[in-house]
């Protein structure tokens, strides 16, 4: 069995996850998540894990902690540990809860983090009920299903209701508990203290008008670490030294590659330079260049469509669909597409 990655650090930040095995609920009641808050209180008394922010969904949970003194895989093994067998003991089940270990991905800073609560405190409502599906906030996100008033209306209103995360005490409509750090990445939020849960509640409302995913969130889904290059890099130097038999998600540990050195790649593949083949009607060499972008740089579709020359997203998504359409006939074009993608196996 794999296991994730550890990189501890003392006074580290991590977002922190786990999902029940086979997807299956984690919480089947308010008693159950009663009972996990109760454990997160002592989980920061015992282990003194500092909890900024968390979230509970049926099948899995997410939280935010700090770690002064590096010792998170501790606190998350006796936390889950804890939970699995009290939960199996209630509802006379037997066998593992979770499946597998924690998952923790380290992150920059508290100005990451403020964002990541956001991500966080929003995961609740993203159900097909309210327009936040994967699909919804796909179409949303790149302007082309906007939400409509009560949409919206209905969004802030569950999110104002929502008892099992931690946003309510964030955005002032509840005293946050005395184990749950609120203030900061409400600094965050504003310069005025007076003003930063006012401030917090606009930026969830400002998510909410454009499908819960703003262009710096959809960064938090690296599975490396959440922050900029030169932090994820950092981290990548930390794992050099680690033993990678038996870890999970080896392949997003791999060396990210800029946009040129995709290009130029593509330019040795072609035999000729990007300005003669780039607008050729017909040719696949553009094509190519934002299909193995999208797999190796880690951008999004608009930054693809810039790099290519001013080429509108949706016209981006096009033409990568073609290009697979096409390589499935061609075993020249499949081979190149490989050729490509073996830039990638460096691993830290």
């Amino acid at each position: 069995m794999t296991r994730p990655l550890r990189i501890v650090v003392v006074d580290g930040w991590y977002h922190v996850f786990g999902r029940g095995t086979e997807r299956r609920a984690i919480f089947s009641d308010e008693r159950d998540r009663e009972h996990w808050l109760e454990l997160l209180a002592e989980l920061n008394e015992r282990y003194r894990l500092v909890i900024h922010s968390y979230a509970l969904m049926d099948n899995h949970h997410h939280a935010i902690l700090q770690t002064p003194e590096a010792n998170l895989s501790r606190g998350l093994q006796w936390l889950h540990g804890s939970y699995s067998a009290w939960y199996n003991a209630r509802h006379d089940r037997v066998g593992p809860l979770f499946q597998g270990r924690f998952q923790a991905v380290p992150v920059e800073n508290s100005a990451w983090a403020y964002a990541l609560s956001l991500y966080i405190h929003l995961n609740p409502l993203r159900v097909a009920g309210l327009g936040l599906d994967k699909r919804g906030r796909v179409l949303e996100g790149k302007g082309w299903r906007p939400p409509t008033a009560p949409q919206v209306t209905a969004r802030l209103q569950q999110l104002r209701q929502e008892r099992w995360s931690s946003y309510r005490a964030y955005a002032g409509y509840a005293r946050p508990p005395a184990w749950l750090e609120t203030a900061t990445l409400l600094a965050r939020a504003h310069r005025e203290p007076r003003r930063r849960q006012a401030a917090y509640r606009l930026a969830a409302r400002d998510l909410l008008r454009h499908g819960g995913e703003a262009s710096r969130l959809e960064r938090l889904r690296d599975g490396v670490a959440i922050g900029s290059a030169a932090f994820a890099e950092r981290v990548r130097q930390l794992a050099a030294g680690q033993d990678w038999r038996g870890i999970a998600g080896q392949r997003a540990w791999r060396q990210r590659l800029t946009l040129g050195q995709v290009r130029q790649a593509v330019e040795e593949l072609k035999g000729e330079p990007w300005t003669q083949f780039a607008t050729r009607y017909g040719d696949w060499g553009c094509a190519l260049f934002l299909w193995g972008a999208q797999r190796l740089c880690g951008v999004t579709l608009r930054e693809l469509g810039r790099a290519a020359g001013g080429i509108a997203p949706s016209s981006v998504c096009k033409a990568i669909q073609r290009l697979n359409r096409r390589a499935a006939q061609h075993a020249a074009l499949r081979a190149a597409q490989q050729r490509l993608l073996t830039m990638s196996i460096a691993k830290p």
